[in-house]
């Protein structure tokens, strides 16, 4: 049966990069929120979790309130799926067009200084739109990490199209990856991870929205193994086709304590910039998956002093 299903799920994101990026733009962005609104009416397990995840966000929302909120997300998210179908297609102009940051003078003032630059960001609006723009605009590869999908020929599409817009692309198993990011930054290069979801069993805990969750240890790590510029992302949509975007000043790496202190001081440093991005922009925080360990371990309950218990 779960060999059906991996089938399955592979001939649908194929149907989607083979039939969505031949369409006109306009129709492409009717179709994600025709999509999008279907599966927020379903109900299914994605949406009740991105509500209880938007719950800890927006702590004073009442069932009104997340539902919106989950309905707009829901559109942002099939936004990220359809623009990422069609990046392949666009031409330079409009990957260029279609990204504007602050901040760009954080990565000028790193590479003026002949250190490697490290990017972190959540899972907010189209993380992949600004890799190709990195790549487009900016002159830059860089190097990136992704999770090992199920089934592999799933997994080797979305390497194939990562590395088609300019990414050098890992796979998160294995272990060799952390040596190959930090050869890429001792050498001056670029590498941009998101950090907001710990897919191992060894993440920092930090506090995030007033409970305890975890976070992947890696930039942190590799930004004190390599002396690399820690540079926190946050991205957003807005009502026009321009995605937006900030580049935040360094996390520094602190000047005492032991390895594991000053991983885990630079970690909630991120979740505290990512926190602020996500709180700023709810909707487009494309969280579907249980984070907190409230919710990863049910007994475990909120943390002392949250003011909402895990959903």
């Amino acid at each position: 049966m779960s060999d059906v299903r991996d089938r399955a799920t592979d001939a649908l994101y194929g149907l989607g990069w083979a039939t969505v990026k031949t369409l006109p733009e306009p129709v492409a962005r009717s179709l994600g929120r025709t999509v999008a609104d279907v599966a927020w009416k379903r109900r299914g397990k994605g949406i009740e979790r991105l509500e209880s995840n938007l719950a800890r966000v927006v702590p004073d929302a009442g069932p009104e309130r997340l539902a919106e909120l989950s309905k707009a997300g829901m559109r942002s998210y099939l936004r990220y799926w359809m623009e990422s179908f069609r990046l392949p297609t666009w031409s330079r102009e409009r990957v260029v067009n279609g990204f504007a940051p602050d901040g760009l003078h954080y990565l000028d003032e790193a590479f003026a200084a002949g250190r490697g630059v490290l990017m972190a960001l959540p899972h907010l609006a189209n993380w992949d739109l600004a890799g190709a723009w990195v790549a487009q605009a900016l002159g830059r590869n860089f190097t990136t990490v992704a999770e090992r999908l199920k089934p592999e020929t799933l997994y080797d599409r979305f390497v194939a199209y990562r590395e088609s817009l300019g990414m050098e692309v890992l796979p998160h198993a294995g272990g060799a990856a952390f040596g190959t990011l930090a050869r890429r930054l001792r050498g001056g290069g670029m590498v941009c991870l998101v950090a907001d979801r710990d897919l191992s069993s060894s993440g920092v805990e930090v506090d995030f929205f007033g409970e305890r969750a975890t976070m992947p240890a890696g930039p942190a790590l590799l930004a004190q193994q390599t002396g690399a510029a820690l540079l926190p992302v946050t991205l957003w949509y807005d009502d026009s086709p321009v995605m937006r975007g900030t580049v935040h000043a360094p996390v520094e790496v602190p000047a005492s304590g032991t390895r594991a202190e000053k991983t885990s001081s630079m970690t909630q440093a991120l979740a505290d910039v990512f926190a602020g991005g996500i709180a700023e922009h709810p909707e487009d925080w494309h969280m579907l998956q249980r984070l907190w360990l409230a919710d990863l371990d049910p007994h475990r309950g909120p943390a002392p002093g949250s003011g909402r218990a895990a959903v």
